[in-house]
């Protein structure tokens, strides 16, 4: 014969009563998590057991266990344990409730279990809004730009979520919690800020935690500094520099020919030698040729967050000979300083004189004048043709006589007067006086010639 289950009008009255325990408090409370076992104790009572049937109570008492034989559980996951506890095998979100055990032994008692079930954190989830993301799977943002950081999890109930920071070579710091969803926005990224956040979900029931770390790069796109123009003479050899700046990571530096050999990778070679030290590059043209090496040269810097390029114009020009440019200024420095002395030494020889006197601050031990040598070497010529007519015009005497005042007024007059006069300007002076003494006694005698009748 088939068991029965209990009355509708026994359920009703268990309800209300139990809806009486209910509001007075009384009642323990027991939490469980998902796909877990346990077990809900009917009271706190030792000694002899009375006949114990278990209750669910959802909008009205159900049927769930018994120790009376003849009554079947409601699912097999339910079991008695020790005749009077209720055994629950794989829980699951929807055994949370209210349980109620009665017991009749001399009397009826009703004793209440809170079960409350737990699940999670699963699925902790970081999202970081960046700039990019390295082969490695490393998330990285550039100086100065905006991130937005978010952490979700699968809880139940729904998990506080915390938040930590650990930059490089620190100790872990704690950023705050929420108790859902933890968002944040750090504005102007820079250096400090770069390093490992951790995202940690806690269920408060279960005190089980979970977390994700994610490793944050802050990286600087690169800065060039380079001459924007050089000069190589044909056959001579010229190094071009670019210095890079302000890079993290350190940048690629690459040279390259641009309008002759748009995008070509200068590649090092017997004629272009190329060398870096830390973030400056060198490129030395060897053997510099017009055709071949004139124009653009592009300095290339990259890093994961920025790229960029400098051009440097090469001008490639005949050598200069500096010898020869050099020599021929000397030359005429000398040529116009002879010209100018001989200039002033002929037009004004004590003016020379006076003028470095002056200079030197001392007397002058020696005095040259320079006679005027054309004048000598014409009256030269004069005086021999005047020989050859004197021979052929030996037989007129008056002839002669008409001559000679001519001779002693050629000879007597002198253009210009040289001597050499030893001594102080003084001496010099006397010397003067007496040529022209000399010079006016001569013209007197050349007047009372010229008075006498032929």
């Amino acid at each position: 014969m088939a068991a029965r289950a209990p009355e509708p009008q026994v359920l009703l009255c268990l309800g209300a009563l139990l809806a009486r325990w209910v509001a007075a408090g009384l009642e323990a409370v027991v939490i469980g998590e998902v796909h877990e076992n346990i077990t809900l104790h009917c009271g706190n009572v030792s000694g002899t057991r009375g006949p114990v049937t278990w209750f669910r109570n959802d909008l009205e008492p159900t049927f769930l266990l018994s120790s009376n034989s003849s009554l079947l559980p409601a699912k097999p996951r339910f079991s008695l344990v020790n005749a009077s506890s209720l055994h629950i095998e794989a829980l699951s979100l929807q055994d949370e409730g209210n349980y109620t055990c009665r017991e009749v032994l001399n009397e009826t008692r009703l004793f209440q279990v809170w079960l409350q079930v737990a699940s999670g954190p699963y699925q902790v989830e970081v999202n970081i809004s960046t700039t990019g993301k390295l082969p490695n799977g490393t998330l990285y943002t550039t100086k100065g730009s905006q991130v937005d950081f978010s952490c979700t999890s699968s809880s139940r109930p729904p998990p506080v979520v915390e938040w930590w920071f650990q930059a490089p070579e620190s100790r872990i710091e704690f950023f705050g919690s929420n108790l859902t969803v933890s968002c944040f926005t750090l504005l102007l990224m820079s250096r400090n800020l770069q390093g490992n956040y951790t995202c940690l979900a806690r269920n408060t029931l279960s005190r089980r935690h979970r977390k994700v770390t994610t490793e944050l790069l802050v990286y600087w796109s690169p800065s060039l500094l380079s001459e924007p123009m050089r000069t190589c003479f044909v056959g001579g050899s010229v190094t071009l520099t670019c210095q890079v700046s302000g890079a993290y990571p350190f940048a690629k530096i690459l040279w390259l020919r641009n309008l002759t050999q748009p995008e070509a990778v200068i590649q090092p070679s017997s004629h272009y030698l190329i060398t870096q030290n830390g973030q400056s590059s060198t490129l030395t043209i060897q053997n510099c040729s017009q055709d071949r090496d004139e124009g653009y040269y592009v300095c290339r810097a990259e890093n994961p967050v920025g790229v960029r390029e400098v051009d440097i114009w090469l001008s490639v020009k005949e050598p200069l000979n500096i010898v020869g440019i050099v020599g021929t200024i000397v030359s005429l420095l000398l040529l116009g300083l002879a010209i100018i002395s001989g200039l002033m030494l002929y037009y004004s020889p004590v003016f020379c004189w006076k003028l470095g006197n002056t200079i030197r601050g001392q007397d002058m031990g020696d005095v040259m004048v320079l006679v005027d040598e054309e004048e000598e070497e014409l009256e030269e010529e004069e005086d021999a043709a005047e020989e050859e007519e004197e021979e052929e015009e030996e037989e007129e005497e008056a002839n002669e006589r008409e001559e000679l005042p001519k001779e002693i007024h050629k000879h007597g007059h002198i253009h210009r007067v040289t001597a050499l006069v030893n001594g102080n300007i003084d001496w010099m002076a006397n010397g003067l006086q007496a040529l022209q003494d000399d010079s006016s006694e001569q013209q007197s005698d050349i007047v009372q010639e010229e008075d006498r009748p032929v």
